[in-house]
């Protein structure tokens, strides 16, 4: 396909919105069950017809929501540019059916105003994000780590007064403690900032959230929660069952590290391989499944390398209960 043909979305795309999408929290959102995430292959390194084509895909099968932060790409910033040049290209007419979240608490420029929570990094990184993607204003704005040294008054207004200046429609927060969770749900209620959603590792691999007790916080008081890494960066697929394929991101041994699948680990994934095929389903599509049904969870945030890999991702049901899956024990 011509990078310059006009892109129009399917027309069925929302064909299936009785089943695709869930109220986030008691908010007035309703999030798709599986979002895209832009982290891994969106960046300055990637193919930017590969990426155009699997936003394409997302969109044209319902896929409303699209979450990035300041840093993903490589290099930093990259993924913003990659979806700015898309919304320019592609996606300008769709803009008002978007829900686009940004985010910013990780290192992302040198000194000391360029990383974790103070009030100045988070208002001047959205003000780069911005520019990046090419928009007035962005749906949802995260905090995406809690700043411990930082006061977590000055973080949350300066949440409070992005909203309040335009420049995001909602806030959230990303893995932060249960404790500042509490207490940033009070602080942004009483100011008419309600927090819409938290963004926490929820997979079968890694189940803190529900351990931790941010899950049923969540659940009990209005806020959405979304899973990032349901798939456990692929280690809940195929992929590394046999062996560590060439160029895969555990082969690159960047955020995935070969040390990690262990003798136990890889005979669990193994078991829950066979537990995928009794079920008639592949490994990764129960575990999207499993974190889908989990009490709590709005949505999963999915990354891909390929539209098939995608497509294979949406296939996903949350309406299967899986009491039957055991915890890994290490």
């Amino acid at each position: 396909m011509n990078i310059t043909e006009q892109y129009k979305a399917d027309g069925r795309r929302y064909d299936n919105a009785a089943t695709m999408y869930r109220r986030c929290g008691c908010s007035g959102v309703l999030l798709p069950r599986v979002s895209l995430g832009l982290w891994h292959n969106f960046g300055g390194v990637d193919p930017f017809e590969r990426s155009r084509d699997m936003m394409r895909c997302a969109f044209d099968r319902g896929v409303t929501h699209f979450d990035l932060a300041n840093n993903y790409g490589p290099p930093y910033g990259s993924a913003e540019e990659t979806f700015g040049r898309l919304m320019q290209s592609d996606f300008r007419p769709y803009r008002d059916e978007m829900f686009i979240s940004t985010k910013a608490g990780y290192d992302m420029w040198p000194g000391p105003y360029g990383n974790w929570g103070s009030r100045k990094y988070l208002m001047a990184s959205l003000d780069q994000s911005l520019k990046r993607m090419n928009l007035d204003y962005v749906d949802l704005f995260y905090s995406h780590r809690y700043d411990p040294e930082t006061p977590v008054e000055e973080t949350l207004q300066a949440l409070v007064d992005i909203v309040k200046a335009g420049k995001a429609l909602y806030v959230g927060v990303s893995r932060w403690p249960l404790e500042a969770l509490k207490f940033a749900d009070k602080y942004l209620r009483d100011r008419d900032v309600p927090l819409l959603i938290y963004q926490g590792r929820l997979n079968l691999l890694d189940r803190e959230p529900q351990a931790d007790g941010v899950l049923d916080y969540c659940a009990g008081h209005g806020i959405g929660f979304i899973s990032f890494s349901p798939l456990a960066q692929g280690l809940l697929t195929d992929k590394y069952l046999n062996e560590i394929p060439s160029g895969s991101r555990m082969w690159r041994n960047g955020s995935l590290k070969s040390q990690v699948l262990t003798p136990a680990l890889h005979n669990y994934l193994a078991g829950l391989n066979d537990m995928a095929a009794d079920k008639g389903m592949s490994l990764a599509e129960m575990a999207l499944s499993w974190v889908q049904a989990q009490k709590g969870v709005t949505s999963v945030i999915v990354g891909a390398s390929s539209v098939e890999q995608l497509v294979r991702n949406l296939q996903s049901r949350g309406d299967i209960s899986f009491d039957d899956i055991p915890e890994f024990v290490s």
